[in-house]
């Protein structure tokens, strides 16, 4: 008799029963912990709606530590200067860091992938030295809604086309794709629709535009390709550079020219460059194809 009774359990009226079986809410909030330590941020906030132990593990520090960028604190407190969000919850310090946040009096942007917690910079056409900028009879900066900035740079038309840019930053370990983001024509919006005006489009197809990216420890890469696509933005990639000593500060170069001065060009506007890991650089890419 007392064989058949070892395995029952009391029910609410005192009666024996069937044991219970272990459900989703009887993991331990320890190691749900565990589990969402090994998943990445997205997935971690689906898991949180799962049940209450999931839920409360989710906003554990040591998980969203990982998650954060090797160097989030030279990040918040020599990049965006703002040493009090160290005094955040590491979950909502990720929150923070994965929208995109100004600096250099807002010329240039960085924030995480949301995915990946991958560190990506927009620097804005303001913050990059090009050719005859000052001069109206070439170039002009002008408003748009298609950027992260209010305004992009146009070039009407010249002769020596040349675009530089360089940003010094300690990378996490990794490798980082740079591009440039530009467009022929001049977009803007008739009747709530969108056009392009491609009247001073011209030169881009006679010889090709080239790229070039160097760093302080002695990488280069380069490109050159036809700018083409009228009407639409276009990512062209500069190149690839590598970092193997996070705590390092490395300077990154990189330019855009077309300088064969037997022709004009013009009908271009040139928003940004922008430096994303290689693992977000293959989804951006494939999202603006």
């Amino acid at each position: 008799m007392g064989a058949n009774i070892s395995g029952a359990l009391l029910d609410g009226d005192g009666n024996y029963g069937p044991p219970s079986r272990p459900r989703l809410d009887d993991i331990p909030e320890s190691c749900a912990a565990l589990v969402l330590a090994k998943l990445d941020a997205s997935e971690i906030c689906k898991l949180a709606r799962l049940n209450r132990s999931f839920r409360a593990a989710s906003s554990a520090d040591f998980i969203w530590e990982s998650k954060l960028p090797s160097n989030y604190k030279f990040i918040v407190e020599e990049v965006i200067r703002d040493p009090t969000l160290l005094n955040l919850q590491k979950k909502e310090l990720y929150a923070r860091l994965s929208k995109p946040i100004p600096f250099d009096s807002g010329t240039k942007e960085i924030w995480l992938d949301k995915n990946t917690g991958g560190i990506c910079l927009s620097i804005s056409s303001k913050a990059l030295t090009i050719t005859g900028i000052d001069d109206r009879r070439y170039w002009s900066h002008i408003s748009t809604e298609e950027s992260r900035y209010p305004t992009v740079a146009y070039l009407q038309q010249i002769w020596w086309f040349e675009v530089d840019g360089e940003i010094d930053f300690k990378f996490p370990a990794g490798t980082y794709c740079l591009f440039f983001r530009l467009q022929l024509g001049k977009s803007s919006k008739r009747l709530g629709r969108r056009i392009c005006n491609s009247e001073h489009i011209h030169g881009w197809d006679i010889k090709p535009a080239r790229f070039q990216l160097t760093t302080s420890d002695g990488q280069h890469a380069g490109s050159q390709c036809y700018l083409d696509n009228p009407g639409n933005w276009v990512l062209y990639h500069v190149g690839d550079f590598v970092v193997e000593n996070p705590d390092a500060l490395i300077k990154i170069k990189f330019s855009l020219t077309q300088i064969d001065c037997t022709h004009t060009k013009g009908g271009l506007c040139v928003d940004s460059a922008l430096i994303y890991p290689s693992s977000v650089a293959k989804v951006v890419r494939s999202c603006s194809s």
